[in-house]
This record gives C-alpha cells, structure tokens and sequence, in this order.
C-alpha cells in the first residue's frame, strides 16, 4: 500500500501549475526636453562669390585665333580679351566700303544732273516731266546711297565683333574654349566675375527656410583670416529649390567688406531666422525621433509607466538634435534609446543616461 501512495504523489505533483513569474519592466533611456527660444541661429557653409558673373562671347562666328587672358587674371573695362580670326569680316568690310563709294559717286552725280534740270526747268528749256525723272533718280541714288552706307557700318560691326572685349572691371572666373576652336555666336569663351559687390552663398534645407527673408541680419568668418567677422544681411532667398541638390540658395551681403575679402574664399556664415512670434521650443536629442506613419512622433512614458507614442511637431532639425513646437511639455520624460524596438502600451522602467555626454545638445 506505501508502494502505490509514492506515485500517487508524484502524479499530484505533475498536476500542480508553477506560481507565475511576475513581468520585469524593460529599462529604457530617458531624457526630459530643454526649454529654448524658438529662433535657433543657422550656422551654414559658405563661400565668396562675385554678385555678378557675365558669359563672354563672340557675337559672329570664326575660328579663335588668339586668346589674351587665362583663369585667373584680372581685367579691366576695354581690355582685349580674345580674337578671332578677321579675315572674312575685313573683306566683308572692305565689299560693303567699295559699295559705298560707288553710291556715293552715283548720288553726286543725280545731284548735279537735278541741279542743272531745275535751273534749266526755272528758264523753261526742258519739260517738267524731265524734271521729275531727274529728281526721282535723284531720290533713288539717295536711297541706294543711305543702304549702302546701313550696310558698311554693319559689316564694320561684324568685323569689330571679331575682337572680345571686357565690358567691365573683374576676374576670369572660368574658361570655356581653346585657341583654334571654330565658335558660333554667343558659344562661351570666358566667364567674368565683376569687381566689387560680392555675396557670401550658402544653400538650405527646406526645413531652415522658416523666417529666412531678405533684411535678415547675418555674421560671417572666413577662414582664411581667422578672428575676423563681417556683419551682413541676406540679400536674396532663392524661391525655388535646386532640381539636383533639393537646396535653396541664400545669398549674404557684406555691409562692410574689405580688400582682404576675396572671390572664392570659404568659411561659416551664422543666420538668426526672423521670428516675429517669439515661440518657444522644445530641445531633444535627435535619436529620439519616430514615425508614425510618415508623421514625426516620441516615446513618451506616462504616469503608469506604460508606453505612449506622442506625435510632434518639429520646428528644426539640427546635426545632434530636434526642436519640437508641439506635442511634448518640459515635464515628460521622453525615451532616447531604442526608440524603434518599443510597441504602445508597454511596460517600462525609466532611467537616466549612463552617459549624459552622449546625449549633450
């Protein structure tokens, strides 16, 4: 009988349920939001640029025969810069001149027949209708006279369009043809950045573009002359954005440049967005940065130490972090780690950075 009450025991021991394990909250990174204005200055990339640049060109066709200046140089108003080769315009031009003095002859000697048939019409020696046939070839020598001379100025502008002069004061940018090349009319030779005004450029981001406007007050550094800054303001936002770079093209003018200041000098330009409302943002590390969908939300613990995903609005993007207009308070603690491994409703136990210095906006 003891035999058969061991395994009777056994078996209620099988049957009995295990006591249930109770769940331990994942830990979880938080951080709460740090209050800023909500005008964040841009610090941007820039470079030196003329305000103008002009494509220089040939206005006729020919082959370049002498190039005078390279990448580099300075020029002035009146400079020669290139040629081409005149001999067709010359002979063109000497054609249109010999045309011209065959007219003229031919419109002197109207002019004399005319005078002597009205002195001779005045003492009724020829008929009136003479009179009219000597003015009317007088009128049509003078005609014949006037195209003819239309014609050799024109053919004396092809042959000066042979020589490429510089139409204002600045520096050859670029070069775009060869000696010996054949060129159509308007075909680039040079490109010329004119002297004086420059603009400081930079490009955007569609979500920087907020309160860029021209007037907007700006501060650059060069960095080739290091502990130098020139104040400036934007002169032009470009309103559309480029089709290859997705970027906006924001130009600077310097209020006070000097000649230290040159064409293709690079360095930082620091933009503060005009921002007549005076908002303030809230200030998260960027890796705390979800989606619902294709609309921007955080991880937000609640009071019950459950999961909520909180959409947000984001009013910037920075390089380490994101400021957000709405959606968060000051007061909630907002997960910064792992943010794409977490589900709604979840249990967690909050906790501080182990390093802060890796969260540090």
């Amino acid at each position: 009988m003891a035999l058969l009450a061991v395994p009777f025991t056994l078996w209620l021991a099988g049957c009995s349920k295990p006591a249930p394990v109770a769940e331990v909250p994942r830990e979880v990174v938080v951080l709460q939001a740090q209050e800023r204005a909500g005008t964040q200055p841009l610090h941007l990339p820039a470079e030196v640029q003329s305000r103008y640049v002009t494509s220089l060109s040939f206005r006729v066709a020919g082959q370049l025969v002498e190039r005078r200046v390279h990448l580099g140089d300075v020029v002035r108003k009146g400079q020669i810069l290139a040629r081409l080769d005149p001999a067709d315009a010359d002979q063109n031009a000497a054609s249109a001149r010999a045309e011209l003095a065959a007219a003229r002859q031919h419109l002197d000697a109207a002019e004399k027949q005319l005078q002597r048939d009205t002195a001779q019409a005045a003492e009724q020696l020829i008929s009136a209708q003479q009179l009219e046939q000597s003015q009317d070839a007088h009128a049509a020598a003078l005609s014949q006279w006037k195209a003819a001379q239309a014609r050799a100025a024109v053919a004396g502008n092809q042959r000066d369009y042979t020589t490429l002069v510089a139409q204002h004061d600045g520096v050859i940018s670029t070069e775009q043809a060869n000696t010996g090349d054949v060129l159509s009319p308007g075909q680039p030779v040079y490109s010329l950045a004119w002297s004086g005004a420059v603009d400081v450029v930079t490009d955007v981001a569609d979500r920087q573009l907020a309160g860029l406007q021209p007037g907007v007050a700006a501060d650059v550094t060069l960095a080739a002359l290091p502990g130098k800054t020139w104040k400036g303001r934007v002169r032009e936002v470009s309103p559309a954005a480029d089709p290859q770079s997705r970027t906006y093209r924001v130009k600077v003018t310097l209020e006070q440049p000097d000649a230290s200041v040159r064409l293709g000098m690079t360095g930082e330009v620091t933009i503060t967005p005009s921002n007549t409302t005076q908002t303030q943002v809230l200030l998260l590390p960027a890796t705390a940065l979800f989606h619902q969908g294709d609309k921007p939300a955080v991880w937000v613990v609640g009071a019950d130490g459950k999961l909520v995903l909180r959409p947000v609005t984001v009013a910037a993007y920075g390089e380490r972090s994101i400021s957000l207009s709405q959606g968060v308070a000051a007061s909630d603690k907002v997960v910064v780690q792992g943010v794409h491994t977490l589900t709604v409703g979840e249990k967690v136990k909050p906790v501080a950075p182990l390093h802060a210095e890796d969260f540090a906006l």
